[in-house]
C-alpha cells in the first residue's frame, strides 16, 4: 500500500477464521499487526479471542464449525447464504487484504470471487495438500495471492506449481515453554498435585463432541475402577462447547470430573496422559510433551465416502505422527475408536510414564521445528502483501 493511499484512511484486512484454532492464529495475527499499524482496522468473521484483539466480527466463527462431508452438505444452504452475503460486505468495505483462516470449504472460494475483483488475498493455514491431492495447490494458486503455512513440508509441494507460500511455523509452538512445568499448570488450575490427571479433549465442534464424548466418558468411567482418585479434566474451547460438553454429560454422575474454560494449553501440562479428538488439539499435545491418544470417528457417510473413492494419500491422520512420518503416537480411528481400546493404550502411559521418554524427546525435535515467531512472520508476509501496488 503507497504512502498516499494509507493517509487516506489505515489500512484495513478482513478476516475469516472457522473454528477455535483458526480464532487463535486470527487473534495472534491481528495483535501483531496492530503493534506495527496501532490504528490499523478489522473486520470478519472471528471468535472471542480475536474480538479481544480488536476485530469487528459481522458474524461469530460458530457458524462456520462443521466437520464432514455430511455435516457440510446438511448445513450446505445456510453457508452459501452466509458466504454470499459475507462478500458483498467485504466488498463494500473494500479492505486493503482478505485472509481466509484455514476453512478452506468456506474460504477459498470466497478467496476467489475477491480475487477476482481485485482484493489482494492470503490464506493462512495450508490445506492439507499432502493428505488429499497435490493437484490442489494449483487450484489454490487461483484463489490466494499468498499462502501462509504452518509446516515445513508445505511449501515445496507450492513451489512445484509456482505458488508463493511462506513457512511462518507455528503460533501455538510459540507459547508453549519448551520444557512445561507441570506442577505450576496444576497450581495455576488449583489441582492437586499428588494424583493422576487425563486431560479429555472431545474437539471444538459439537458433532465431534456429541460422536466423541460418550465414548471417552465410558473410558472414564472403567478408568475410575483402577485408579479411584484420578482426576480427569474437559477444557471447553468456547460456550458453544461448554453447552455441548454439559449437554452429553447431563444426568451422568462421573467423579472427580470438571470442566475449564479454555486454558487447553494449561490443562494438557498440568495432565498426566491426554485423549483426544485428532486435530489441532493433537499438536497443542505434543508441544506440551504429554503422552497422548488420538481417538476419532467422523460419520459413516462421510468415512464411506472418503474410503470409497480413495480420497486421502496418507499414512496417518494425526499431526505428530504425520511431521514426525512415522508412527509415535496410537491413532484409534472409525471402529477401532472404543472406550476399551482408549482403555488399554492409557493405561501403560500411566504406569510407566518413564517408558516415554524418547517420545518426548522427539516432539521437542519437532517443537524446535516449528518455534519460528509465526504471528510475526505471518504479519510480516500479509503487510508486504498489502503494500504490493
Amino acid at each position: 500500500m503507497s504512502e498516499t493511499t494509507t493517509s487516506k484512511r489505515p489500512l484495513r484486512f478482513a478476516l475469516i477464521a472457522g473454528e477455535a484454532s483458526g480464532d487463535q492464529l486470527g487473534a495472534g495475527l491481528i495483535a501483531e499487526i496492530k503493534f506495527r499499524y496501532p490504528d490499523a482496522e478489522f473486520a470478519g468473521i472471528g471468535g472471542d479471542l480475536m474480538r479481544q484483539a480488536g476485530i469487528k466480527t459481522w458474524h461469530d466463527s460458530q457458524e462456520l464449525a462443521v466437520m464432514g462431508l455430511a455435516e457440510v452438505l446438511k448445513h450446505l444452504p445456510r453457508l452459501l447464504r452466509l458466504r454470499h452475503s459475507i462478500f458483498e460486505q467485504i466488498l463494500n468495505w473494500q479492505p486493503d487484504v482478505f485472509i481466509g483462516i484455514d476453512a478452506p470449504d468456506f474460504n477459498l472460494g470466497l478467496e476467489k470471487k475477491l480475487k477476482r475483483k481485485g482484493i489482494k488475498t492470503a490464506h493462512y493455514v495450508s490445506p492439507s495438500i499432502w493428505a488429499w491431492r497435490e493437484s490442489r495447490a494449483k487450484k489454490i494458486a487461483e484463489s490466494a495471492d499468498r499462502v501462509l503455512c504452518l509446516f515445513p513440508m508445505e511449501p515445496p509441494i507450492y513451489a512445484r506449481y509456482k505458488v508463493v507460500a511462506d513457512f511462518v511455523g507455528h503460533p501455538m509452538a510459540d507459547r508453549f515453554d519448551m520444557h512445561p512445568d507441570k506442577n505450576i499448570a496444576r497450581q495455576s488450575l488449583n489441582l492437586p498435585f499428588d494424583n493422576k490427571i487425563l486431560a479429555v479433549l472431545p474437539g471444538s465442534r459439537l458433532s465431534e463432541i456429541q460422536r466423541l464424548l460418550p465414548i471417552f466418558l465410558d473410558a472414564i468411567t472403567t478408568l475410575q475402577r483402577h485408579y479411584p482418585a484420578m482426576g480427569f479434566v474437559i477444557p471447553a474451547a468456547n460456550r458453544h462447547c461448554r453447552d455441548g460438553i454439559e449437554a452429553v454429560l447431563k444426568n451422568k454422575n462421573i467423579a472427580n470430573l470438571q470442566i475449564i474454560d479454555g486454558r487447553s494449553h494449561e490443562v494438557m501440562i498440568a495432565a498426566d496422559v491426554i485423549v483426544l479428538a485428532s486435530g489441532t488439539a493433537a499438536l497443542e499435545a505434543l508441544l506440551a510433551k504429554r503422552p497422548m491418544v488420538v481417538a476419532y470417528r467422523i460419520s459413516a457417510l462421510t468415512y464411506f465416502i472418503v474410503k470409497v473413492f480413495g480420497l486421502m494419500k496418507i499414512n496417518y491422520y494425526s499431526l505428530p505422527n504425520v511431521l514426525a512420518n512415522e508412527a509415535v503416537v496410537l491413532e484409534l480411528m472409525q471402529d477401532n475408536c472404543t472406550a476399551s481400546s482408549i482403555v488399554d493404550a492409557l493405561v501403560p502411559m500411566l504406569d510407566s510414564p518413564e517408558n516415554y521418554q524418547p517420545l518426548m524427546q522427539k516432539f521437542s525435535q519437532i517443537h524446535q521445528e516449528l518455534k519460528r515467531d509465526a504471528s510475526a512472520l505471518a504479519a510480516n508476509a500479509v503487510l508486504e502483501l498489502a503494500q504490493k501496488p
